[in-house]
């Protein structure tokens, strides 16, 4: 239900969008757009994914290996399920099957993919505020952007450095949320500080790995301003250094179908200054199919993983229960 009613309400945005900007006029968008521009820079999701499934192996611990090949598997099957499954379940579905493999145990599954959702989100604001920071425009907006995303990078900054302050928030999350929310709060806080244990036992594979993420959430970006070239749109590589991240973010909101109508509203708005808001439009599109390529790449995977799993109602159930316990740190070491 919950799925449907995020689609319905990207479709209503998507329909307002296309309404305020006249739909017609995108089509000749990309009737004018550079193919091999496009060719090239929707080509990214390859080597983005490749990147992504060798982190993967970087961040298990010394005592386990994950083969390659095994780890693209996952992130094509994560793909696929949070185009499906609500609030990126798909990433935390992985757990279930790095668990269900023999990989890890379930609680550190659990953790390590936490951790790294934790390195994606930070290292997009740090370009974020790397971008902000050097964009020539320095109006109120401005300010009140840079202001949300400082706050935003030094809270997660402090929510992965510092136990005493992840214990602090988690602690007054279970205090004060609502009836289901409360066990949600608990089980992600004892996964929280078990990454804790473990990521921060090792700080120069700890550097490697954020190194490794700043790099791939570069590319991301750069993707992006592909994007635009593709489009013969001209927008400054550090404008779009700054505005490409506040729209992924807007896409992060829990209110739409995979981000679809927030991050396209979003990149009309935020790249107004440099290209018409029906080439914004179509620059949606394309962010968009960065999401739905991967998946489609991951769709052979997803029958036999399913049925191997028990059914998709199985899967989601073990998901649950592997997050039931969770060992302390000094159990895995």
């Amino acid at each position: 239900m919950k799925r449907l009613i995020s689609l319905v309400v990207s479709l209503g945005i998507l329909a307002v969008l296309y309404w305020r900007i006249d739909f017609a006029k995108v089509i000749p968008v990309f009737a004018q757009a550079s193919l091999p521009w496009l060719v090239a820079s929707l080509g990214m999701v390859i080597p983005l994914t490749l990147l992504t499934s060798g982190r993967l192996c970087q961040l298990m611990p010394r005592t386990h290996r994950l083969p390659f090949l095994e780890a693209n598997r996952l992130i094509l099957l994560a793909s696929v399920l949070n185009l499906v499954l609500p609030s990126k379940m798909g990433d935390m579905a992985k757990s279930v099957f790095m668990a269900d493999r023999g990989h890890l145990r379930g609680s550190l599954a659990l953790a390590l993919v936490v951790f790294e959702k934790a390195c994606d989100m930070l290292s997009l604001l740090v370009w974020c505020v790397f971008g902000l920071l050097l964009y020539p425009s320095k109006d109120a907006l401005f300010w009140a952007m840079t202001a949300a995303v400082v706050g935003g990078f030094l809270g997660l900054a402090l929510l992965l450095g510092s136990t005493h302050f992840a214990r602090l928030c988690f602690g007054l999350g279970e205090r004060f949320a609502p009836g289901k929310m409360k066990s949600k709060i608990a089980t992600l806080h004892a996964s929280w500080i078990e990454m804790h244990g473990y990521f921060w036992q090792d700080k120069a594979q700890l550097a490697r790995i954020a190194a490794n993420s700043l790099f791939i959430w570069f590319l991301h970006l750069v993707q992006i301003w592909m994007f635009t070239i593709a489009l013969n749109q001209h927008v400054p590589f550090l404008a779009n250094l700054a505005l490409s991240p506040l729209a992924i973010l807007a896409g992060l909101l829990p209110l739409t179908f995979a981000g679809v109508g927030t991050r396209d509203a979003a990149l009309v708005f935020f790249y107004a200054p440099y290209m018409a808001p029906a080439a914004g439009a179509a620059l949606g599109v394309l962010c968009t199919l960065r999401y739905v390529l991967p998946a489609l790449l991951g769709l052979p995977f997803l029958g036999p993983a399913i049925a191997e799993m028990g059914g998709l109602e199985k899967l989601m159930t073990r998901k649950a229960a592997s997050q039931a316990v969770a060992p302390s740190p000094r159990e895995l070491l």
